[in-house]
């Protein structure tokens, strides 16, 4: 299959795509058709389907498809002119057609049930197996977006972004006395746990209406109150004290946090993700630009990011 950052105008290529975009228009003479953006882990490129017959068949935005077709330079940008397309059945991986994290996904699995292995108090321990243990959970979980656009914004980033958080969150434990790290393993494991309903699965990878009503932490500390009332004897403080590390996660009102954090733990959960979250937005722009040595201005940071070397 022809990757999108390979393709060369003046071409014939045959290619499996995921179609991001599609919109009936009209030309100049009333005739319909199609504008298209599909896409692939390499970037997009703008489709074109200009005669609409019976090989082109039904296919909606966010389906897989086959293409055929030929590749043209229109206004210094690469286009393809679609002359067949339908939907691929099976025999595909999400991963070839969407940004994945680059990192080795057996080790960030390993890091998970490690950390788990961790946690010395037995409820949060059953806690934490009830819940990643869980198959469909835990295919759903290692899969999923860290969020839909700002960071994370990639197949198996919220396993990536889960992950760092606590291994920031436990070196931040033990670095001061009368830290509780059961508590911040727990809550750096599960601060994003509500993502999994708040966003939808890919490749849509938008806000659900729970999640557009509830949000992530509302719906996270949810899911910790109902797996806590699945199991015998668990103690109301437990859950009492996960569910604010949950909530207060974001830190600050401005941020979205229901409530700021008020024991040191939460502190800690809320520190390690503001970090992780920030200076993946930075490596993120960083990445994506060639200009040097300012690579653009990051609207969500609201600053200038400069690149710099020895």
């Amino acid at each position: 299959m022809p990757l999108i950052n390979e393709l060369k105008p003046q071409e014939t290529i045959q290619g499996i795509y995921l179609c991001k975009f599609k919109q009936l228009l009209k030309n100049k003479n009333g005739k319909d058709y199609y504008t298209l953006k599909l896409q692939d882990r390499t970037g997009t490129v703008d489709g074109k389907i200009w005669c609409i017959h019976g090989g082109i068949g039904n296919f909606e935005v966010d389906d897989i498809i086959q293409v055929e077709g030929e590749t043209l330079l229109y206004q210094d940008n690469m286009q393809l002119n679609v002359t067949k397309v339908k939907k691929a059945e099976s025999g595909y991986d999400l991963k070839d057609f969407l940004p994945h994290t680059k990192k080795d996904i057996n080790v960030l699995e390993t890091s998970l049930m490690d950390f788990i292995e961790q946690v010395q108090n037995s409820y949060l321990k059953q806690l934490l197996e009830t819940i990643f243990y869980e198959d469909n959970l835990f295919d759903a979980f290692t899969k999923h977006s860290g969020g839909k656009t700002v960071h994370h914004a990639y197949l198996n980033g919220l396993l990536e972004h889960t992950i760092t958080v606590t291994q920031i969150g436990v070196q931040l434990a033990n670095l001061y006395e009368g830290v509780c790290k059961d508590y911040v393993i727990a809550g750096c494991l599960l601060h994003d746990i509500g993502k999994l309903r708040e966003l939808t699965p890919f490749p849509r990878n938008d806000y659900s209406d729970e999640g557009q009503l509830l949000g992530h932490l509302i719906i996270g500390a949810e899911m910790v109150h109902d797996v806590a009332r699945e199991i015998e004897g668990f103690p109301e403080e437990i859950e009492r004290i996960l569910k604010h590390i949950l909530i207060a996660h974001h830190g600050e009102y401005e941020y979205g946090s229901p409530k700021r954090p008020k024991c040191i733990e939460a502190m800690i959960v809320h520190l390690a993700d503001y970090s992780d979250s920030r200076l993946k937005m930075m490596e993120e722009m960083l990445e994506s630009s060639y200009e040097e040595p300012y690579v653009g201005y990051h609207k969500f940071l609201t600053r200038n990011i400069r690149k710099v070397s020895l």
